[in-house]
């Protein structure tokens, strides 16, 4: 098996290019078969290296290296030869009306309530009338001529799709500049390179049925396919690479998202099954059914999303994290604070409580109490039994308990009112540091 995950470098990956990345990852990976990056930067005006880069950069993110890689601005002979060949066999013919004149026809048609297909004019055309349009500076754009007949197959997740060649448009495959489009260039290739399935959006469904009969047409084997339905946002509007909704960059950057939460919740969005967080991209595999998605729209929520994020680094090893941790970061710190993370940001503030100064938040009214608890500080090594043999002993002499007794504790120790069970985070912060801090010092 052999898969291909296609992007244009005209802008930045978001949430919903990479839910295609990552099940062409998944399926490719769970089949033993090669995952083929390729950047479809036939779009000159728009393509540019730093969006080309920047999708390479974000697949690395996620944790998706490629097998192979094309670049399709490097096979430009590959499309032109195929064009000849079309060309050759009657399949691809000249046209040379303008946008206006296209235009035109299309309203005609819909006002007469027809479909907007092309009339097929253009196969009409005398050498004397083509002499004619290309004296007047006219450059000819090239359709292929589909066969009207029926064109059937079965998709991987929408089952037997059917549609009529009589009821399709004969599509544009070469604009008048000779730029070759999409629905020519991703045949190539997909034949050349060995594809074997297409895992695209439900937005290509139409333009797989005038695929099927180019592959035949190129002498191609027809891939196998599955067109997943869209994602949409929270509020059920479409996701905009070119807008920056939702990119990848920015749900690194700015909301400092951990790659395996979006992996692990693009896998299994658009299927009933539960999102099961994993902390590695293979270890999904193992979770990966094509046959599970079905054709309901998912909806990306950035809630749920927050909360795979935290479960992610709860369930992180201290080697997996270590690089990414401040120095002096060590595993007994991450052990207790890990449980309290919503992101890794959130490291650096409880590094700042542990290993910091830190100016204790002490009521007036709690200060006299706070000066006792130094007093009766444990000596020698201190474990998660110093915590409660303090609280007790500090409970029988005061007669405090509950929240009088445990928050003024823990806001001069670590200056909040939340956080990790200070069980465990007594012995991190150490026995100086909370003696001073307790007598009301910045320490």
């Amino acid at each position: 098996m052999k898969v291909r995950f296609a992007p244009s470098p005209t802008g930045r990956l978001h949430a919903g290019n990479a839910r295609i990345a990552v099940l062409n990852w998944l399926m490719a990976k769970k089949a033993g078969g090669s995952f083929l990056l390729r950047l479809d930067d036939t779009d000159t005006e728009r393509s540019t290296e730093e969006y080309a880069q920047s999708i390479q950069t974000d697949l690395k993110w996620l944790g998706l290296e490629w097998d192979e890689f094309a670049v399709q601005s490097h096979r430009m002979d590959r499309y032109e030869l195929a064009a000849e060949k079309l060309k050759a066999d009657g399949r691809l013919y000249p046209c040379y009306e303008t946008s206006d004149e296209l235009g035109l026809k299309r309203k005609i048609a819909l006002q007469a309530g027809r479909p907007p297909i092309y009339d097929r004019e253009a196969l009409k055309l005398t050498p004397e009338d083509i002499a004619k349009y290309e004296a007047e500076g006219r450059q000819a754009h090239w359709r292929f001529k589909l066969e009207h007949k029926d064109i059937d197959w079965t998709d991987l997740v929408r089952g037997d799709v059917h549609f009529e060649g009589q009821h399709l448009t004969d599509p544009v495959l070469i604009r008048e500049d000779g730029r070759p489009l999409y629905t020519l260039t991703s045949c190539v290739d997909d034949i050349e390179l060995d594809v074997t399935h297409v895992l695209r959006g439900e937005d290509h469904v139409s333009n797989t049925a005038v695929q099927v009969q180019l592959f035949e047409a190129l002498g191609g084997k027809v891939p196998e396919f599955a067109h997943i339905s869209l994602m949409v946002g929270a509020d059920g509007s479409g996701l905009s690479k070119r807008l920056g909704s939702l990119s990848l960059e920015s749900l690194r950057e700015e909301e400092g998202l951990e790659p395996m939460a979006l992996n692990s919740y693009l896998a299994r969005l658009g299927t009933p099954d539960p999102i099961e967080v994993r902390q590695t991209p293979e270890a999904l595999t193992e979770l990966f059914d094509i046959a599970r998605f079905g054709r309901a729209t998912p909806r990306f929520d950035p809630v749920e999303l927050g909360h795979l994020n935290a479960k992610v680094l709860h369930d992180a090893d201290f080697a997996s994290i270590k690089s990414r941790l401040q120095d002096g970061f060590d595993e007994a710190l991450w052990e207790v604070v890990r449980p309290n993370l919503e992101k890794l940001s959130d490291t650096q503030s409880w590094f700042d409580i542990c290993r910091g100064a830190v100016t204790p938040d002490i009521a007036d009214e709690d200060a006299e109490f706070l000066t006792l608890a130094a007093e009766k500080l444990p000596e020698g090594d201190w474990d998660q039994g110093t915590w409660k043999a303090l609280t007790s002993l500090l409970k029988d002499e005061t007669g405090r308990k509950g929240k009088q007794l445990f928050m003024p504790l823990r806001k001069a120790l670590t200056g909040q009112q939340h956080g990790p069970e200070l069980a465990q985070l007594l012995p991190v912060i150490g026995r100086e540091r909370a003696e001073a801090r307790l007598k009301g010092q910045t320490a």
